[in-house]
C-alpha cells in the first residue's frame, strides 16, 4: 500500500497540476496519494480564492485520496516552515513513503547534497543571513546567499546561488532539509514544471497558465476565459462556489476588518503580532493616513521596500488579521511540529489508507475538530470562521463548517 505525498495549496486546482499529479504517481510507483492542503489562508499571505473545503474537494476530484490540512500556524509562513509543517504531517501518517514536488530544472542533483550541508543550521549559517540582512537585502535573498556560501559556493555567478533564486527550487530545498531533520524515510522524487512560471500573469500555454493567471481571469473575466486551463471538476466546483456565494474571496473581501484593526491597534499591539518587525508597526500606522483610498492593495504597495517583499508584507498582514502573537509562531513553537491530522475530505482509497493509519499515525487523526483541542486547531477554526465571514454572502453554516460537517468523502 505505497502512498505519495504531495504538498499543495491547489488556489485553484488546473490543469498543471494534474500534470504534477499524474507524473508524481508514475514516478513514485505509488497506489494511494496523500494531499497536505493549506487551509483558508496560504503561504505568500493571500486568501484562499474560494475556501478549504472546496480545494480539498477538487484535489479528490483530480484523484487524490487523502487530503490533510496544513494548520494555519506552518501555513501562513515563510518556506522554512512551511516546509517543516507539511513535511511533518506527511511522516507523520506512518503511509507515506514518497514526496513529490515540482521544481524549475526537475532535478536534485544540487538540492540534495546541499539540504544534507543546510540541515543543521550552523551557527554561521545565522551569522550569514544575520549579516546580508544588515546589508538590507530581503529574507529569501539573504538565506539563498548565505546558504551557497556555507555549501563552499560564494559569489554571485555560483551555481547554487542561481538555482536558490528560483522559488520552487528554495522550497524544495526546504522538503529535503525537513526530511532530514526529521529523519524520515520518505523518499523525494521532483518534476519539472511545465510552460508556466510561478508568478506568470499571463497564460504561456494552450493549456497551461499559473495559478497567478488563472485567479486574475476568474476575476476581471468571466469563467469561461479561464475554462481552457482548469479540470472540469475544478470549473464545476469555481462555478456552484461563486454561485452561492462563497467566492471569489480577496484581500479586498476583508479590507473593512483589516483596516478596523489597524486604526484601532496601539503599536504596541501591533508590534506583539508575528511578523510586524523592524518597527512596521510604526510604518503602518503612518502609511495608512497616506492611502488614497483604503483598499489593501494599496497598503501593501505603499509599505513595500527593497527590504520587504509584498510575499513578507501579505503574511504580516495575514497574522494581523488573525491576531496571530510572536509566541505562537515563535520557532521555538514551531519545531514540535503540527500536533494532529486533520482529515479535510477522501475517497474509497483514503477511506483505506486512514484504517491502516490508525496502526500507523504518530499523531492524532481528526475528522471532528469539535472533539479535539489542540491550540494550533484553535487557530485553525479561527481562521476558517474569519475567512467564511468575509465571502460576498456569508452564512453562520459557512462560518461554523468546522464544527457542523464530517469530512468530504468521494467515492468514483
Amino acid at each position: 500500500m505505497s502512498a505519495v505525498g504531495l504538498i499543495v495549496e491547489y488556489n485553484p486546482l488546473h490543469n498543471g497540476h494534474v500534470h504534477h499529479y499524474t507524473r508524481a504517481k508514475e514516478i513514485s510507483g505509488a497506489e494511494y496519494s496523500v494531499a497536505i492542503l493549506s487551509g483558508p489562508f496560504l503561504q505568500r499571505g493571500e486568501p484562499g480564492i474560494v475556501s478549504k473545503f472546496a480545494r480539498a474537494e477538487m484535489a479528490l476530484a483530480m484523484g487524490a485520496d487523502l487530503v490533510i490540512e496544513l494548520p494555519a500556524a506552518y501555513a501562513t509562513q515563510p518556506a522554512e516552515w512551511f516546509a517543516y509543517g507539511g513535511v511533518a504531517l506527511l511522516h507523520a501518517t506512518g503511509v507515506v513513503d514518497s514526496l513529490c514536488f515540482g521544481t524549475e530544472s526537475g532535478t536534485l542533483d544540487l538540492l540534495l547534497p546541499l539540504s544534507h550541508t543546510l540541515a543543521e543550521e550552523s551557527p554561521e549559517l545565522q551569522e550569514r543571513i544575520s549579516f546580508h540582512l544588515r546589508e538590507g537585502m530581503n529574507y529569501p535573498a539573504a538565506y539563498s546567499r548565505a546558504a551557497a556560501a556555507a555549501a563552499g559556493f560564494p559569489g554571485e555567478e555560483s551555481e547554487v546561488l542561481q538555482v536558490l533564486q528560483k522559488p520552487n527550487h528554495t522550497l524544495g530545498l526546504h522538503y529535503l532539509i525537513a526530511l532530514n531533520r526529521l529523519k524520515s524515510p520518505i523518499r523525494p522524487f521532483t518534476i519539472p514544471r511545465i510552460h508556466a512560471g510561478y508568478h506568470d500573469e499571463m497564460p504561456a500555454h494552450s493549456a497551461v497558465a499559473s495559478a497567478t493567471a488563472v485567479r486574475r481571469m476568474l476575476l476581471t473575466q468571466d469563467l469561461s476565459a479561464a475554462a481552457p486551463y482548469l479540470p472540469e471538476s475544478t470549473l464545476s466546483i469555481l462555478s456552484r462556489e461563486f454561485r452561492e456565494g462563497r467566492g471569489p474571496v480577496t484581500w479586498d473581501s476583508f479590507r473593512g476588518v483589516l483596516m478596523h484593526l489597524l486604526l484601532t491597534s496601539s503599536p504596541q499591539d501591533l508590534a506583539s503580532l508575528h511578523e510586524v518587525t523592524e518597527g512596521l508597526e510604526h510604518r503602518l500606522q503612518r502609511l495608512i493616513y497616506t492611502l488614497k483610498e483604503p483598499k489593501v492593495d494599496e497598503l501593501l504597495q505603499a509599505l513595500k521596500t527593497k527590504r520587504y517583499t509584498h510575499t513578507k508584507l501579505q503574511r504580516m498582514l495575514a497574522h494581523i488579521l488573525l491576531r496571530h502573537t510572536k509566541a505562537q509562531m515563535s520557532p521555538s513553537a514551531l519545531a514540535h511540529g503540527p500536533g494532529y491530522l486533520r482529515v479535510l475530505g477522501f475517497s474509497r482509497g483514503g477511506q483505506m489508507l486512514l484504517k491502516k493509519m490508525k496502526k500507523t499515525a504518530s499523531l492524532p487523526v481528526i475528522v471532528k475538530p469539535s472533539s479535539f483541542e489542540h491550540p494550533q486547531l484553535e487557530l485553525d477554526l479561527r481562521a476558517s470562521a474569519a475567512y467564511a465571514n468575509a465571502f460576498p454572502s456569508p452564512e453562520m453554516h459557512s462560518i461554523f463548517r468546522d464544527y457542523l460537517e464530517a469530512p468530504i468523502r468521494l467515492f468514483n
